[in-house]
């Protein structure tokens, strides 16, 4: 039975950096507060699909929760591994549990979990239309409590960014959605919690706190709308459920409905020339705010490092560690080697150095140019089969990969890549930040010269052991086309092998995974 077991398997694998139990979508929670309510548990997880089952240890301030798909324990866990969930404002831990399913048919309380899974859930799924005002009819919630909040921020003299909002709202609940905009000359954002109440706590701690000490006001009040339809992930609007969303051109449309709820707004001009709201990787160290204006609400905030350009330093900045640098483990040692993970950690960001540990060669340590990049990464990489394994990305502790001193033995296991050629987000605004997609069995083929054929490029693939099930080169330019291969895996490894290939004429074949299948 899993309730004698809690103390023990599952709580066995938090010592220090070591690599996670495999996915499971049975997750065991941590330092759950005692006063918690199952619903505000189930809350957790709902955003990434459906909650299955629920047991709550409140004496051991644990719970585990039950998702009814493997995939949407892998998105939550990736979720929280870059913001940790709150809970009544105290930080909540979450991981794989050893058990694959909960048998808790026979355990006391079960009733009132069943009643508090179908209540939640089925405010959820009902909440994914856009419906106007929430009336105490529609899901149980009163007036004033829906889970969108409407903000403004007054006295804006920095910049206050999508990911800014996000860490600090984030320390309330789980965050769904973001759009922000500008409206009456004035910075202006919505925010979907998972939850009314997380909603209702972020509301009455945060509305007229300042963000930054002395500037940039919150307001913060309850919006008409009770969910946000989110179109583009960029640096205006983000749906942080769904990586699959385009970046759009930056400029996101509002759909009709919206636009009445607070009129047509302006766009505000974000501070990165880079798109999809990943900072170019320029080397500016980022410096943090400690909020002294806030208590308890705030950690650290970084500012971008355009805003930091040309302004005086701010009382209480203190330089924050920003972590670039990814732990990946479960590898196969026999496979590996560190130029594969430089193409492959590629796809994501710039990647400087790749370190495979010389005794653990299962375990490889990636330095990305910046903390954005290295979140992105993991969050596409985490739980990918690659050479028969599913691999494990998460955020190391280490700030940077040491390179061997002279005369150390290594057996070339450490590599700096940082005068590579090959970084594909080396010149800020490249178009390459907008054709960021997950891994996928079709890759997209670019840089093709125009003697090639499609019979030399399928050949090409096959001859490198893979299957080719469909190709087609691009209607209306010839030096792109598509190549579907058998699986997801194969289609990793065919990048990783075939990526820079040279096809002749002074041609360097491009791979990147594509959004589109043939």
């Amino acid at each position: 039975m899993i309730h004698l077991n809690t103390n023990g398997t599952d709580d066995k694998t938090y010592k220090g950096e070591r690599s996670p139990c495999d996915p499971s979508r049975v997750l065991h929670i941590r330092r759950v507060p005692i006063e918690v309510s199952e619903a505000e548990v189930i809350s957790l997880g709902v955003p990434f699909g459906k909650v299955t089952n629920l047991l709550m240890l409140k004496g051991k301030n644990q719970a585990f929760i039950e998702m009814a798909s493997e995939e949407a324990a892998i998105t939550m866990v990736n979720y929280y591994t870059t913001a940790t969930p709150h809970v009544r404002n105290q930080p909540v831990y979450i991981q794989y549990s050893n058990h694959r399913e909960l048998k808790t048919d026979n355990l006391p309380n079960q009733g009132r979990v069943q009643a508090a899974l179908q209540a939640v859930n089925a405010m959820h799924s009902g909440n994914m239309t856009l419906s106007g005002t929430a009336t105490a009819s529609d899901g149980g919630m009163m007036p004033g409590q829906s889970p969108v909040l409407r903000l403004i921020v007054e006295n804006l003299y920095y910049p206050v960014s999508l990911e800014v909002l996000h860490q600090i709202f984030s320390k309330f609940g789980t965050v769904l959605k973001i759009i922000t905009f500008t409206k009456n000359n004035q910075f202006q954002a919505l925010l979907q919690y998972a939850d009314p109440m997380n909603a209702h706590h972020a509301k009455m701690a945060l509305d007229g706190q300042n963000i930054y000490n002395g500037c940039c006001t919150l307001r913060v009040e309850f919006s008409k709308l009770t969910s946000l339809n989110v179109k583009y992930n960029n640096d205006k609007s983000r749906d942080f459920t769904r990586l699959d969303l385009p970046s759009g051109d930056g400029q996101p449309t509002l759909d009709p409905s919206m636009q009445t709820a607070f009129g047509a707004p302006g766009i505000i001009s974000s501070p990165y020339p880079g798109a999809a709201g990943f900072a170019p990787a320029i080397g500016f160290h980022q410096a943090g705010l400690s909020m002294q204006t806030m208590p308890g609400a705030l950690g650290p905030l970084t500012i971008p490092s355009s805003a930091m350009t040309g302004r005086m330093t701010i009382h209480g900045m203190a330089p924050t560690t920003i972590h670039s640098v990814l732990l990946v483990s479960n590898l196969n040692p026999e496979s590996i080697t560190p130029h594969g993970l430089f193409i492959l950690f590629g796809v994501y960001g710039d990647v400087h150095r790749v370190k495979i540990l010389f005794n653990k060669k299962e375990n490889a340590l990636i330095q990305m140019a910046d903390a954005t990049q290295a979140q992105l990464a993991m969050s596409h990489l985490n739980g990918q089969r690659l050479h028969g394994k599913v691999i494990r990305v998460t955020i190391s502790k280490h700030q940077t990969v040491q390179l061997p001193r002279e005369g150390q033995e290594d057996q070339g296991l450490t590599k700096d890549f940082s005068g590579s050629p090959l970084h594909r987000f080396k010149k800020p605004g490249s178009k390459n930040f907008q054709n960021i997609f997950p891994p996928s069995a079709t890759l997209h083929l670019s840089n093709i010269p125009p003697s090639t054929t499609d019979d030399f490029l399928k050949d090409l693939f096959a001859s490198s052991g893979y299957t080719v099930k469909a190709f087609k080169f691009f209607q209306k330019d010839r030096k792109m086309a598509l190549i579907q291969l058998g699986s997801v895996e194969e289609a990793i490894q065919a990048l990783i092998d075939l990526h820079n290939h040279d096809l002749g004429e002074n041609h360097h074949l491009r791979v990147s995974f594509s959004k589109s299948t043939i």
